[in-house]
């Protein structure tokens, strides 16, 4: 099966064909850093290191841009959200984008999101912006006024072909700031004038401001992936007007095709309701990982296809927590078998499961990376792995090391579920220990016939994710 993705760009579901074969050019909006990440970012680049993950696993070639946003990303109420740190802060606007740089890069390395190709600053591209706007006014679908730079979105005929809104539905306030100046309401800033207390500003041939937001992404993509590329990703919230704009300018500039893919991930909630500042709901990612294991977060994420919204709440992380323990129960056991196993070839029969298994994981991840799938994949590779586990039969060193090798390759390698490690490694031979005392308590309450106390020990030890299977030759467990 040939790898299918959701192109936003044409509302269905298309064979995947790089522009240049074996090599993949891959564009994301990135973080605009004056405040510590949060549970939402996690959503969009969970989902986006997934996609790359898994490109790479077929054997493509992928230079992934991710762009930091330092300058220009406004408030609907027209402030910089830079600026805005920094009044918080009471820092230099330079100094809040480090920290807080350096935090989404910390918070993103602890959730094993591999790290962009190129992590290019809207500040350091500050020269190409200016060009484009020029090159925009000199072409037509530009105009000056009053220091400030204006994209004319009657000028662009395929304004709106991404999220579907046409120019003259577009009312006035519509999730633009307004300015008389404008010829449209819809029309964007190119390059703004900096007004005299604004902190953030460079020279130009208007005077001196800033750039606009969306022209940011189209420097630093273009520059990094050239005019035409193939995957833009991003979220779901930005395609108008942030993505609507990229596309208008960006080919109204080149004459040619933008981002051929369009991958939008869908939003996220905190118990159903849009996270907030405001409203107390608002959660770091430094918040969750105190919280809740990383690999955990990520299976929870993977959990619902990229595509679609995800809820986050106490019980769906306690859940994902579960879910993991299951996955990786499994894992550990196998790992730890190994180490003491007999040297032997790795059984036919096993290699021939793993295989099936394997082809059906990437199937599920060519269908537009169906990780929710790949996962109940793996949770069938488990059920077997559990099998072969309790089934009394010697297992050689070869058979375990392929079985921990899927693991590691799909669980690990695409997905990012499966540490290369554990840290309870070395412990297990005490887990088991432990359990087998517990079994034995168990055994003597039944005999006692004191059932209550052996309930008990059966259900406590459940909820630790040790489950108990009564056989007639005893009592085994398995995670």
């Amino acid at each position: 099966m040939s790898l299918q993705v959701y192109n936003m760009l044409t509302r269905r579901k298309v064979r995947f064909i790089p522009l240049q074969e074996g090599q993949v050019n891959m564009y994301v909006c990135g973080p605009t850093v004056y405040d510590h990440a949060h549970i939402g970012h996690a959503k969009l680049y969970v989902s986006m290191d997934v996609i790359v993950r898994y490109l790479r696993f077929k054997g493509l070639r992928v230079r992934y841009v991710q762009n930091i946003t330092d300058v220009g990303h406004l408030l609907d109420t027209g402030e910089d959200r830079i600026l805005k740190g920094a009044a918080r802060e009471r820092s230099e606007p330079m100094q809040v984008v480090e920290r807080y740089m350096r935090s989404y890069f910390e918070d993103m390395d602890a959730l094993g999101v591999t790290r962009p190709d190129i992590s290019p600053r809207a500040s350091a591209h500050i020269p190409e912006q200016i060009e484009i706007a020029q090159a925009l006014i000199e072409l037509g679908y530009a105009y000056e006024v009053n220091g400030s730079v204006y994209f004319d979105v009657t000028k662009w005929p395929g304004y709106g072909k991404l999220s579907g809104r046409r120019v003259e539905e577009l009312e006035e306030g519509a999730r633009v700031a307004v300015r008389e100046e404008k010829r449209h309401p819809a029309d964007f800033a190119l390059w703004k004038i900096a007004e005299p207390e604004h902190i953030l500003r460079w020279n130009s041939p208007w005077g001196a401001g800033f750039p606009g937001w969306h022209v940011e992404c189209t420097a630093m993509a273009t520059k990094y992936l050239g005019p035409t590329f193939d995957i833009h990703g991003g979220g779901l919230e930005n395609i108008f007007p942030h993505n609507e704009c990229e596309i208008a300018q960006s080919e109204a500039w080149t004459g040619k095709p933008f981002a051929r893919y369009w991958l939008l991930t869908g939003s996220l909630t905190i118990d159903g309701v849009k996270m907030s500042k405001s409203l107390g709901n608002f959660v770091t990612l430094k918040d969750a990982l105190q919280k809740h294991r990383a690999e955990a977060i990520r299976f929870f994420i993977l959990s619902g296809h990229y595509r679609n919204p995800v809820d986050y709440g106490a019980d769906a992380l306690t859940a994902a927590e579960a879910g993991l323990q299951r996955l990786l129960g499994p894992v550990a056991l196998v790992r730890e078998r190994a180490r003491t196993a007999s040297v032997g070839e790795a059984d036919a029969g096993v290699l021939a499961m793993l295989d099936n298994q394997r082809e059906r994981f990437t199937d599920a991840m060519d269908d537009d990376f169906n990780a929710p799938a790949a996962l109940a994949v793996l949770f069938d590779l488990t059920t077997e792995v559990n099998k072969l586990l309790n089934s009394g039969a010697t297992l050689s060193r070869g058979t375990l090391e392929a079985i921990d090798g899927t693991y590691q390759s799909l669980g690990g390698r695409v997905l990012g579920v499966v540490p290369d490690q554990f840290q309870q490694e070395a412990n297990l031979e005490l887990v088991d220990g432990l359990v087998k005392m517990l079994i034995q308590l168990r055994a003597e309450a039944r005999l006692a016939k004191d059932y209550a106390r052996a309930d008990e020990i059966r259900d406590r030890l459940a909820a630790l994710g040790a489950v108990l299977e009564d056989r007639p030759d005893g009592t085994t467990w398995r995670l």
